[in-house]
């Protein structure tokens, strides 16, 4: 499988998740066997919101990943591209200030946010670069970005009985607990293109992102990147 056979038009994509957004929550949970739990207490930590800051989570689906962040008292921006995960969101919880946006051209004025984070949503970006430079644009200087992705598990025996789950078992579960079993597909494919963990962190630098590095979750299954937004000299 090549990066260009996963390549999708965005709308394609947002249509994908629109169709996943009622059971979004609950697959997730099926499919990680309830390590999303744990990845989300990390990106939390990582993320460090402090009272008063103003945080974005990208890719924030349904907002259940903005949630810890509201709850440590930052001002909290969720942001998806999916209509259908915006809806679900709101409707769950609709005090949260929901917004519709792409994360290549997002709809913030530049420097507004202490902190960036998107956590499994990176990865089906079309244009990843792009991506990570708006992500630089909007945040602060001094601030700092968090990206919770699928990464590559670093013991090799593990690493195959993993692609073996991904590929074999993954899409058979998604059947019996997803509206749109397809899509996992599609994601067990992205999962197996995207870069590892140095290869990630590259394309952070290349961004303009400074003081990258990386911390493997569940023996590399996900990775935390950090980087910041220097300071103005």
């Amino acid at each position: 499988m090549t990066r260009a056979s996963l390549d999708k038009q965005p709308r394609d994509v947002a249509a994908m998740f629109d169709a996943v957004a009622d059971r979004y929550d609950l697959t997730n949970d099926v499919l990680a066997l309830g390590q999303n739990r744990r990845w989300r207490k990390e990106v939390a930590r990582a993320v460090g919101a402090r009272p008063g800051e103003r945080v974005l989570d990208l890719a924030a689906g349904t907002g259940t990943s903005s949630e810890p962040f509201a709850a440590a008292g930052a001002f909290t921006v969720p942001c998806d591209f999916s209509a259908g995960m915006l809806a679900a969101g709101r409707a769950r919880a609709p005090w949260m200030p929901f917004v519709a946006g792409d994360a290549t051209r997002l709809p913030f004025r530049d420097g507004v946010f202490d902190a960036v984070t998107i956590s499994f949503g990176l990865r089906n970006v079309q244009d990843t670069g792009a991506a990570l430079r708006e992500m630089l644009r909007v945040t602060a200087p001094g601030g700092r970005l968090v990206v919770c992705e699928f990464s590559r598990p670093v013991w090799g025996p593990f690493a195959t009985v993993y692609t073996e789950y991904l590929m074999r078992a993954l899409p058979p579960v998604a059947r019996r607990v997803s509206s749109n079993p397809e899509a996992y597909v599609y994601l067990a494919e992205s999962i197996r293109a995207w870069p590892d963990q140095p290869g990630l962190a590259a394309r952070l630098g290349e961004a303009g992102w400074r003081h990258v590095a990386w911390r493997n979750l569940s023996g590399g299954i996900v990775a935390l990147h950090r980087g910041v937004r220097e300071a103005a000299a």
